[in-house]
């Protein structure tokens, strides 16, 4: 038993099984430029626009800039052992697949069934967001907004009224759109994306130039809050301020850094992967997270914590600027239609890792059939597509951010942890293989990866600590029913 759960796919049967370049293969059609575009999609979104308000309320206030440089080191470090891996495996399936040559099917397995909660849980988790700042847009186009029973989770109540939500109906139906485009094709997605990155980009800089002359120091005082606890409205305690609270809030933000690693699911439509990933992989992270830090140390000196625990936990970035900077209503007007223009990027790229993914463990038996089915004419796995629409809507239509948000920051963290030790093991391993980039002090950077990581995982808490294990208990469950009896390695 114990050789079948340790059992390594040969880099050489990897390459061999990825049948490149075969007309049931996926198409090479992605450059540098493209995969630091769809790197900068997934990355610049609703962690920047959302989640970092939720870090200010409810668990730094405005140390949450140094929870950003806390993550984006765990970032870093994570982001130089997927670099030489992608670089060196240029398939798709990203951890995963990685995983699967250095320790074996289980935690290979454990691996994709966690990288759901990165791709496919952060997808709902984005699809929310962009339904409140759609919500937003109709009030500034002075037309009615979706009622608020049709717009949130049946978690959330109006403060004071026995309105309930019943279901986020704008999220689901901007899942089911994007879930369309990717069946028609990466390519065009790549193209799409690539004119909403650049308004993205444009944005966070406009905001941070403008919103420098409207902080307020005194907002900034106490930089770090004295630690405490802070409880949410769905009434769940964490520690607020001190250490415990910057790593929480690292962990919370941590979302914000989703997606460069995104870029390494793609590996296998990359025109030259072993030059194009590390760039397309580094490149944007590096921008985003100097982007990050300014944009946070800007939206905490405009805005109180007090305004982010109430009517500015939504749209969070127009309400401070509606609030704040007067005579600035025309940039909240535009801020709202490039954040849902940018939502829908960060939708599209984790659409395509989540697919990605289980198109990898599908080819390897794992999973059924059907997730690698391509379209005979767009050669996409369009019927995986589909299937994670229906996935993703559940957790979009009926639960609140706040929990898929954070369920897709520890599950993110945790397929790090096992990328920057797989990177290490692999060194020792097969050295002979060939690398086009490799991590530099391998043994410092892979052990300093599991602690940063590590170190968020435990600032998140209790209750996110259960929620993954339940969920890769499930994962278990369905290894052993079928992924392990349907192995291709199994099966010899």
């Amino acid at each position: 038993m114990a050789s079948l759960l340790t059992r390594t796919k040969s880099i050489d049967r990897l390459m061999q099984d990825s049948d490149v370049g075969g007309e049931s293969g996926l198409k090479r059609t992605l450059g540098s430029w493209s995969l630091i575009g769809l790197g900068i999609g997934a990355i610049i979104g609703a962690g920047l626009f959302v989640r970092t308000a939720a870090a200010i309320a409810e668990r730094a206030g405005p140390s949450v800039t140094l929870a950003f440089i806390v993550a984006g080191f765990g970032c870093a470090f994570a982001g130089l052992c997927y670099a030489e891996f992608a670089s060196m495996i240029p398939i798709a399936g990203s951890a995963y697949t990685y995983s699967y040559t250095t320790m074996g099917e289980l935690v290979a397995w454990i691996i994709g069934w966690d990288l759901v909660l990165e791709y496919a849980v952060g997808a709902a988790t984005v699809a929310i967001a962009w339904s409140q700042y759609f919500n937003n847009l109709l009030g500034i186009l002075h037309m009615s907004p979706v009622p608020y029973e049709w717009s949130h989770s049946p978690l959330q109540s109006i403060a004071g009224t026995t309105t309930h939500g019943i279901m986020n109906i704008p999220a689901v139906c901007i899942l089911f759109l994007l879930s369309l485009i990717l069946v028609r094709g990466t390519q065009e997605s790549a193209f799409v994306n690539g004119i909403i990155v650049i308004t993205k980009v444009a944005i966070v800089l406009v905001v941070i130039g403008l919103g420098w002359g409207f902080i307020n120091p005194a907002n900034h005082v106490p930089f770090i809050p004295e630690a405490t606890t802070y409880t949410t409205p769905l009434g769940v305690t964490h520690a607020y301020g001190g250490l415990m609270g910057i790593l929480g809030a690292a962990g919370v933000v941590f979302f914000a850094f989703i997606g460069f690693d995104a870029v390494s699911t793609a590996a296998q439509e990359a025109k030259n992967p072993a030059r194009d990933m590390p760039i397309g992989i580094l490149g944007s992270l590096v921008i985003c997270t100097i982007l990050y830090v300014v944009f946070s140390y800007v939206l905490s000196g405009i805005a109180t914590v007090a305004d982010f625990r109430g009517a500015g936990a939504e749209a969070s970035v127009t309400f401070a600027i509606q609030k704040y900077m007067t005579g600035y209503t025309w940039l909240a007007n535009f801020v709202t239609v490039a954040i849902l223009a940018g939502f829908s990027s960060v939708i599209l790229v984790m659409l395509l890792g989540q697919s990605r993914v289980f198109y990898s463990m599908s080819r390897d038996g794992l999973v059924p059939k059907v997730f690698s089915d391509t379209h005979p004419k767009y050669r996409t796995p369009w019927k995986s597509n589909m299937l994670f629409f229906v996935f993703t809507s559940l957790f979009a239509g009926f639960l609140p951010d706040s929990i898929v948000g954070e369920m897709t920051s520890i599950g993110t963290l945790f397929a790090f942890i096992l990328v920057c030790a797989g990177v290490w093991i692999l060194r020792v391993k097969r050295p002979d293989l060939p690398r086009a980039f490799r991590v530099p002090a391998v043994q410092l950077v892979s052990i300093m990866g599991i602690i940063v990581c590590g170190a968020m995982i435990y600032g998140l808490g209790w209750t996110n600590w259960a929620r993954l294990g339940v969920w890769l208990l499930i994962g278990l469950v369905f290894y052993f029913t079928y992924g392990q009896k349907h192995s291709l390695l199994n099966k010899g």
